[in-house]
């Protein structure tokens, strides 16, 4: 098909009939304006695949769009349109040179795919392709998508690329899937990596590094410019064993990836919040599940209930090798306080705090230590339930801070790296457990090795725990619902 829009006769072409666009007059008008703003476009016809595997004839086009980053960029995208256009957003990728890297970040996942607010909130007549362009060179003079590979990067992206386009086709089978990142023995060497170079990332790195349970330490820096603050930090002062990369092939072989990233988006709400940090993972989990196939994913990124269901469901990994933070730092926190302020350390060792993270975590029991006789075990229940109250009001002046939970993702990690197979309280799926039905993570007292849960240790029966971890359950599933992966 040819170039130029303005040729009506072009119009007329028959792979246009036969894609039946319902609102075609519109379509063509709108096109035409496009081609006359940005005249290196090139239209054509093809087939485009979804997601679920059907497919259809759609225009498309294909170009660059000027950018000022510094320098001066041209910046390849790729458009289609929808049969509903332009009621519809069209869908946006990047289409990247061989020696072109993505820059993954909260506009762009790892397939290249853009992710803007002016698709989100799209409604016509008010939402024009020029306006979704002159907001993407809007957004990327902000964050810069795409970055130059070296030729071996280059055939790395490459690689990478060819295996999501498998694994969006509907490609899952691990089975057959090559080792990516050389040929060393993951299973004499112990390596991490940290996702997320913000201050949770850096006290992560210093914990797990100060734990000495790894050989290797990546952090995996994904935001834009130079180094600065903590991680310029980091270079200045190497760390024995801590490398700092922006690349995803850095993370190779790496036996823990711990997730810390949040996005800094200017969402105005809580459902929005969450949704950009679901279109941050769409970009981040697969790339990393791709270099470290049979990585446990440890993730740290806020609500982690939520997600670590998208991290798993995004990873396509076993349910084991899937966790979230949860409640360990409380946990640990509460039975410290039982044991060596309250002197309470026969109850200390069955004491979990369960459930989500926040105001609603609920106080669970693993073991029942109380005498049979019936009056006998209700007054040491309501001994025990004073002892665990004081405790609770102790536990509830300490707050989350980065270097805590940096200590705690250590012992976590220094657990599973170790085949310690310890207890800990962590976000893992619940489905099953509690009457709970739907594919919610909460935290549960888990036992630990190098592939992750091995074992979910039963909770003592009480009817409240069971109907307060239900409410969680089903008040998180509601929003997973909202949530668009």
């Amino acid at each position: 098909m040819e170039n130029n829009l303005h040729n009506s006769k072009m119009w007329e072409d028959a792979n246009l009939l036969e894609v039946q666009y319902k609102f075609r007059d519109l379509t063509i008008e709108e096109l035409k304006n496009v081609s006359k703003t940005y005249p290196n476009f090139t239209f054509s016809m093809n087939t485009y695949t979804f997601k679920d595997g059907s497919q259809k004839d759609l225009l498309n086009f294909s170009g660059t769009v000027p950018v000022k980053y510094g320098n001066s960029y041209n910046i390849p995208i790729h458009l289609w349109i929808l049969d509903s256009h332009p009621f519809a957003p069209p869908i946006c990728f990047l289409k990247p040179t061989v020696n072109m890297g993505i820059s993954v970040g909260k506009h762009v996942d790892a397939h290249g795919r853009i992710y803007l607010p002016y698709l989100q909130n799209w409604s016509h007549p008010k939402s024009t392709i020029i306006g979704l362009i002159k907001e993407m060179i809007a957004k990327f003079e902000e964050e810069l998508p795409l970055y130059s590979l070296s030729s071996s990067e280059a055939a790395r992206q490459s690689e990478l690329l060819s295996y999501i386009a498998k694994i969006t086709a509907g490609d899952t089978d691990m089975k057959s899937k090559s080792n990516i990142g050389g040929g060393k023995n993951e299973g004499c060497f112990n390596k991490i990596t940290v996702v997320g170079a913000g201050d949770l990332g850096i006290a992560c790195v210093l914990a797990v590094a100060a734990k000495g349970a790894a050989d290797k330490v990546v952090l995996l820096d994904l935001s834009e410019g130079a180094a600065k603050g903590g991680t310029m930090d980091l270079e200045i002062f190497a760390l024995p064993n801590v490398e700092i990369s922006k690349d995803f092939s850095a993370s190779a072989g790496s036996k823990v990836v711990v997730l810390t990233v949040n996005s800094l988006g200017n969402a105005q709400t809580y459902l929005d919040v969450i949704q950009s940090n679901v279109d941050l993972f769409r970009g981040i989990i697969p790339a990393i599940s791709h270099y470290s196939q049979n990585t446990v994913l440890l993730v740290a990124s806020h609500p982690v209930e939520v997600m670590t269901y998208v991290s798993w469901k995004l990873s396509a990994f076993p349910k084991s090798r899937v966790i979230g933070v949860g409640a360990n730092l409380d946990t640990e926190r509460f039975q410290y306080i039982l044991t060596n302020l309250l002197k309470a350390e026969v109850l200390a060792k069955d004491a979990w705090i369960t459930g989500e993270q926040g105001e609603d975590k609920v106080l669970s029991w693993t073991g029942c230590n109380l005498v049979a006789n019936q009056t006998e075990a209700m007054a040491a229940r309501n001994s025990r339930e004073k002892v665990a109250n004081r405790a609770m009001e102790v536990l509830k002046g300490k707050g989350q801070r980065s270097w805590s939970v940096g200590l705690s993702v250590a012992d976590l990690t220094d657990s599973i790296l170790k085949d310690k197979r310890k207890v800990h309280s962590v976000s893992t799926l619940a489905k099953g457990c509690c009457n709970i039905n739907s594919e919610v993570f909460l935290s549960l007292p888990c036992v630990l090795g190098t592939n992750g849960v091995t074992e979910m240790v039963k909770l003592e029966e009480d009817p409240l725990v069971q109907e307060k971890l239900q409410s969680s359950a089903g008040s998180i599933h509601d929003l997973q619902q909202q949530l668009k992966l």
